[in-house]
């Protein structure tokens, strides 16, 4: 099986991740969440889907998203945002933060052989206490924020213990030498393995730290049936290796920084 633009996009419009202990404003039109404060960008707006002008629509937004407090929020522009968003994000003051590539490979065949790492790395699921914690500092150390507190973390671990057995995915810690340098996940969704927040601290890149993180999802999602692996991926880091990997790009989904 091929996978087709059209069944990528509804895949990618689909999923829109809120983590618990989040406020959520929802309506037919958007999706603003307030994520806990150890997030680096606590206000975030998932989803956007006006009925009519999006200039008008975008001022909604704005400023239900101003009652929340800060001074700016995150807007992820999906394949599916409706044209002239950006354009009116800029209007406002947006500044591009990041450009995220679109990324799927069809799993029918099989879990791709990837090349094996350069050192020795061993991949742990982050079902206990110690191993959720150094997965969360390693997802700081690469993409900021702060680690969750202690009875957080426990409830983290507790969520992967279960989530894990039960083919549902999970969060993954890679190690070198017993110390944590990378950090990733996954959760299978109605057959999408949606691979998030993979990553590698600075000093352990380009030994194939990030493969060996790639390839134990890949390998989870065929063994639960997944028969699409999807990636959103920042353009200068994660994207090249996917594509190394069998992935195609199907779009690009940018996200603004929009002062409030």
């Amino acid at each position: 099986m091929s996978l087709s633009a059209s069944s990528v996009a509804a895949a990618s419009a689909a999923w829109v991740w809120i983590p618990d202990f989040a406020e959520v404003a929802q309506t037919d039109e958007y999706t603003i969440a307030r994520f806990p404060d150890y997030f680096r960008d606590p206000l975030q707006v998932l989803a956007f889907r006006p009925a009519g002008p999006v200039a008008r629509a975008v001022a909604a937004v704005l400023d239900r998203a101003r009652e929340y407090g800060k001074p700016e929020l995150q807007w992820h522009v999906l394949l599916s945002s409706p044209p002239g968003l950006t354009e009116e994000l800029a209007a406002h003051g947006a500044a591009l933060r990041l450009t995220l590539d679109v990324l799927a490979r069809e799993l029918d065949g099989g879990a791709p052989d990837l090349p094996a790492p350069a050192v020795d790395v061993t991949v742990r699921w982050a079902t206990d206490a110690a191993t959720a914690r150094d997965n969360q500092a390693v997802a700081v150390a690469i993409f900021g924020g702060s680690v969750p507190p202690g009875e957080r973390m426990a409830q983290i671990a507790a969520e992967n213990a279960g989530s894990v057995p039960a083919g549902q995915g999970g969060a993954v810690t890679a190690y070198l030498g017993g110390a944590p340098v990378g950090a990733g996940g996954l959760n299978i969704v109605d057959g999408v393995a949606r691979l998030w927040g993979g990553g590698v601290i600075e000093s352990a890149r380009r030994r194939g730290v990030y493969r060996a993180l790639l390839a134990a999802r890949l390998s989870y999602a065929v063994a639960h049936g997944a028969t699409m692996a999807l990636v959103k991926a920042r353009i200068d880091t994660s994207s090249p290796i996917l594509a190394r990997a069998g992935f195609a790009a199907y779009g690009q989904e940018p996200i603004y920084q929009v002062p409030l």
